[in-house]
């Protein structure tokens, strides 16, 4: 036995280098690839035995280096070469840790080669058919436990970080803070992270916008090369001379860390996670540690992608549908007719000129205009409780659910919506002005009525909105807003559900409305004992 420095033989878990004292050889389409009688062998509980070659012994003018990256923990970061020989090619089938950590230092350098991708094995003479596992006997592992009784119980990820914690501490482990970076498709953000400190005992929740990518600080986090795919880190904080390649290192050892480890966490997508250990215990983690730690990561992450994946349909879900909408569809609401019948606040709003603004603008201003149009407004909605419910065009249709018919709570959230959307649009007006921009009309129409909100559409294809002759009639009262020179129009059913006096502006037909209407708008902010504009 060449090295049993890893861990005791009787360990729960071990990896241990020895000379295989044996010739032997790896064909692949018909090519000896590798043949040598100084191969290693590495023994690691419950897994294949793993051959690696020295280089001098391998035909590396069959193989190709390439991108691919993987990560052990205790033995660190693995390159990746493809094999040609032929007409046949087999990808990312040969490894080999070019820096190992000094746990393998051992097999630096040598390669392995992945078992099913190679024609035929030989040990000396004699084919080998079958790859042979470490038959050292082993306990089970010592988180199988937790994972097979509580951890999927989890109900969300800061639940599962927590959990996890807990079970890493009791287990023995020396954890002193548990951190896990999850990718979100999200439009604002890049990221979701919650970090464990065992002082605490709590998760704390911190969230990456899109552009912390640009930021100095993830230029130069371990983090960085994980995510482009380069394998994990691992740097001992312990003894005389500590690597601070990362300033977080640096930090974090000031704190009392000795040992830190990150690693990639992928989901079944591809997608690239993050999951960092750091000790405060003298010497670090040992490699039974990290070993029971990195066999449980598959588990691991099918379970953190679980909540991941519900978070990410309730996002989407809020961002296109609306936090209540998604929030109806999550609850069962996903077949054509179903809905309820609800008494509202109907809000639309559409932009003034937009034909005209189209062609008098480049595509990417124009955009650009339409969006900060849509923050205004839509901002202003969501600000006050409202739900936006559709962006049709330049226009929004957007509703305040009315809990109690006798409260004017819901009409007066819309008012003030309306008030801060036209203070944000004269605002921007005054600095575009500025710049010798046009300034941006718009008009708002408000109306109250009873509505059917649900699911209409086609069986594959449908759409969670509000129906109803009440959505029309407002949709007519904003087309008034140019005709009546007036930014903000209420029907007579909105006065009625709002206690301050409101401007009538008289009786008007409205297109395709047979009878005419009362509409009104609001007082100048100068008269007193009425709603209008701050000062």
């Amino acid at each position: 036995m060449r090295s049993d420095t890893l861990r005791e033989a009787d360990a729960a878990y071990r990896v241990v280098v020895e000379l295989c004292r044996k010739r032997v050889r790896v064909v692949f389409a018909g090519e000896i690839i590798a043949d040598s009688t100084d191969a290693l062998v590495l023994h690691e509980t419950r897994l294949p035995l793993v051959y690696y070659f020295p280089r001098k012994d391998v035909r590396m003018d069959l193989l190709q280096r390439t991108e691919h990256r993987t990560h052990c923990p205790f033995k660190g970061n693995a390159s990746y070469w493809s094999i040609a020989a032929g007409s046949q090619v087999a990808e990312n089938a040969v490894w080999s840790y070019e820096n190992p950590l000094e746990d393998a230092q051992e097999i630096q350098g040598y390669l392995a080669f992945t078992w099913n991708a190679m024609e035929a094995w030989y040990e000396d003479e004699k084919q080998v058919l079958e790859q042979t596992r470490d038959s050292t006997p082993s306990n089970l592992n010592i988180f199988s436990d937790w994972l097979l009784s509580n951890a999927g119980n989890t109900t969300s990820v800061h639940e599962l970080v927590i959990q996890l914690s807990h079970c890493l501490f009791s287990s023995g482990v020396p954890i002193w803070r548990l951190q896990f970076l999850m990718r979100t498709l999200h439009p604002e953000l890049f990221a979701t992270g919650y970090t464990w400190w065992r002082d605490t005992d709590a998760v704390e929740t911190f969230s990456a916008p899109h552009d912390v990518l640009e930021t100095r600080e993830h230029k130069e986090s371990p983090y960085m090369p994980i995510l482009d795919g380069a394998g994990g880190v691992r740097r001992s904080l312990d003894g005389p001379d500590p690597q601070f390649d990362f300033p977080i290192l640096e930090e974090l050892h000031a704190r009392g860390a000795t040992d830190y480890v990150a690693m990639p966490l992928l989901f079944s997508d591809g997608q690239i996670n993050i999951i960092t250990l750091v000790s405060d215990r003298s010497g670090g983690f040992s490699t039974e540690e990290l070993g029971q730690f990195y066999e449980i990561l598959p588990v691991l992450s099918r379970l953190f992608e679980v909540h991941a994946l519900r978070r990410t349909a309730i996002t989407l879900l809020a961002t296109y549908l609306g936090k209540h909408s998604g929030q109806r569809v999550l609850e069962g609401s996903i077949k054509r007719g179903d809905g309820e019948d609800i008494h509202a606040v109907i809000w639309f709003c559409d932009l003034r000129d937009s034909t005209a603004l189209t062609e008098a603008l480049a595509r990417e201003e124009y955009l650009a205009l339409l969006n900060r149009f849509f923050d205004c407004m839509a901002g202003a909605v969501l600000d006050h409780g409202g739900e936006v419910l559709k962006f049709i065009g330049d226009a929004i249709l957007a509703i305040f659910p009315i809990e109690d018919p006798a409260s004017p709570e819901a009409a007066e959230r819309a008012i003030d919506a309306a008030q801060d959307a036209q203070r944000e649009i004269t605002l921007i007006n005054q600095q575009g002005a500025e710049r010798g921009e046009k300034a941006i009309g718009f008009g708002i129409g408000m109306h109250i009525g009873n509505l059917m909100y649900g699911n209409i559409g086609t069986p594959g294809r449908l759409d969670f909105t509000v129906i109803g002759s009440a959505v029309n009639e407002t949709s007519r009262i904003e087309g008034m807003c140019k005709t009546l020179d007036q930014n903000i129009l209420l029907s007579a059913e909105f006065s009625r559900h709002f206690p301050t006096r409101l401007v009538s502006l008289g009786m008007h037909t409205l297109r395709g409305v047979s009878t005419p209407q009362e509409l009104f708008t609001l007082p100048p902010a100068s008269h007193p004992g009425v709603i209008g504009e701050s000062q």
